[in-house]
């Protein structure tokens, strides 16, 4: 989203920054100083200080005594300003690597002109000019190299930002910014108190690193705001392709589709209904009891909302044009999420979840929206146990995670892989659970009569063939041998 910014914004700027006592790495004044050189290196120390500084961009500002912070005016036009032939802004940007959008603006205070030179922050890669890169120490410009530890640290930063805290949305007025975000919803979800005024909001979803003020005394909405409680996702150019999107099938194949539905609120305060909407795409099954026949779900409830809620915060919200998506076949639900995952996809049930995007998490775990411990796979397994569902299917499609669910099917209509996959899978359920896996647990997984027993046995033994469990007691008998995952040593 672009916002287009008044001069009085630009102004008010200038004010807060002359407010501080001195020049600092972030900041520097000039008076008429326009050499074109000095100009290239300082975009460069400015643009890599403000990362290390925490801001999001640096200022450079002509018109301002280094001294007393005075506004004197300056002569220094950039529009006029040429090199050779060439226009100063754009021998700049040749020459600066990675490209910095960087902005001029003039402007005058009291009839007095001023310029400034906006510019933000390093990302991905320290800012070089003509090849060097550059380093503020104090209000000094120095070459980068010559600090090994101030590049290290950058570095250290570029690969620590996470996604949700770049910003959304930039330099937004006090009185605009709850006009893009779904704060009632917000305290709704903390089950907290609406506060009584616009600035005990605000400061409220500062403090959760919603938003941020600006030296301008405005507001940036970060991405960690804006993805979790955007009022329209669309609003903000860099998310909006990040909309969870429901496709209902005629058939177990893609060529009929018969609904289709766009979640186009943020993640938090739209969670709710597009659940809502999955599970009115969901078939169901009639049960008949002893007076009165009643529609059940074909899935388990609680592992649709678990493996949606993970695809939300496991995806790799870096990568552009693609979100988390659910298709409902007649025979299957897959739902797939972008990036590749972080742990092997055959220890999703008993390592520690890891994500990208641990501030994500951690607020949708904070309202109940996945589990607090564990990644939750656990529960998914158990539920598709309990439902006598198929196994769950876990697996990398190109730089996907995609999770399928398949519909009830009766064991003798299940496959040997099928069979192989849920035998696994229920071996590790049961050792994540302190417990072991037996011919008599395996029964009860797929609802084996006991005198059906060498039917469990015949599965057991394909499991062990392709190297899946083993026993974990070798000097035990086979009746009442116990069996763990492969990983277990």
């Amino acid at each position: 989203m672009t916002v287009v910014r008044p001069v009085a914004y630009w102004i008010n700027l200038v004010n807060e920054l002359r407010k501080h006592p001195r020049e600092t790495e972030w900041i520097e004044f000039k008076h008429n100083n326009s050499k074109p050189d000095e100009i290239g290196e300082q975009i460069s120390a400015l643009a890599n200080s403000a990362l290390l500084c925490g801001r999001p961009n640096a200022y450079l500002l002509w018109g301002i005594d280094d001294e007393s912070h005075n506004i004197v005016g300056t002569s220094f036009s950039p529009s006029s300003s040429k090199i050779g032939n060439e226009e100063l802004e754009n021998w700049l940007l040749q020459l600066l690597h990675p490209k910095v959008h960087f902005r001029f603006l003039k402007i005058t205070v009291d009839e007095i002109p001023l310029v400034i030179l906006e510019i933000p922050k390093a990302s991905q890669h320290p800012v070089r000019f003509k090849g060097e890169g550059f380093i503020r120490v104090g209000s000094y410009v120095k070459k980068l190299k010559e600090f090994p530890e101030k590049e290290r640290m950058l570095w250290r930063l570029f690969d620590a930002t996470p996604f949700e805290s770049h910003i959304a949305a930039e330099n937004i007025a006090t009185e605009d910014v709850l006009k893009f975000l779904d704060y009632p919803s917000y305290f709704q979800l903390l089950e907290q108190p609406l506060p009584e005024n616009r600035d005990q909001i605000l400061e409220a979803l500062k403090n959760d690193a919603l938003i941020a003020r600006t030296d301008s005394n405005h507001w940036n909405l970060l991405n960690q705001g804006a993805i979790l409680f955007a009022r329209q996702l669309s609003d903000f150019k860099f998310l909006k392709r990040k909309t969870v999107r429901v496709i209902q099938y005629g058939n177990n194949d893609r060529l009929k589709t018969k609904r289709e539905f766009e979640c186009t609120k943020g993640y938090a305060c739209g969670f709710k209904e597009l659940m809502e909407i999955i599970n009115t795409y969901l078939p169901t099954n009639e049960i008949t009891g002893q007076a009165l026949r009643k529609n059940m779900p074909a899935y388990p409830p609680l592992a649709i909302r678990e493996l949606v809620a993970n695809a939300i915060i496991h995806q790799d919200l870096f990568i552009t044009g693609v979100s988390p998506l659910i298709e409902i076949f007649t025979d299957r639900i897959e739902i797939t999420n972008p990036g590749t995952p972080l742990v092997d996809t055959m220890r999703f049930l008993d390592n520690p979840p890891r994500s990208r995007n641990e501030a994500l998490a951690s607020f949708m775990r904070r309202i109940g929206f996945c589990e607090e411990r564990g990644s939750g796979v656990d529960k998914v397994v158990l539920q598709t146990e309990k439902y006598q569902l198929p196994a769950p299917v876990f697996e990398v499609v190109g730089d996907n995670v995609r999770v399928i669910l398949f519909a009830p099917k009766p064991m003798n209509k299940m496959n040997k892989e099928d069979r192989i996959r849920a035998c696994y899978l229920h071996a590790c359920l049961k050792y994540v659970t302190h417990e072991y896996m037996t011919n008599t647990s395996l029964r009860e997984r797929f609802g084996i009569e006991p005198q059906n027993s060498a039917d469990a046995s015949r599965i057991i033994k394909y499991t062990q063939e392709v190297g899946l469990i083993h026993i974990y007691d070798a000097k035990s008998s086979r009746k009442f041998a116990k069996y763990v995952p492969f990983w277990v040593k």
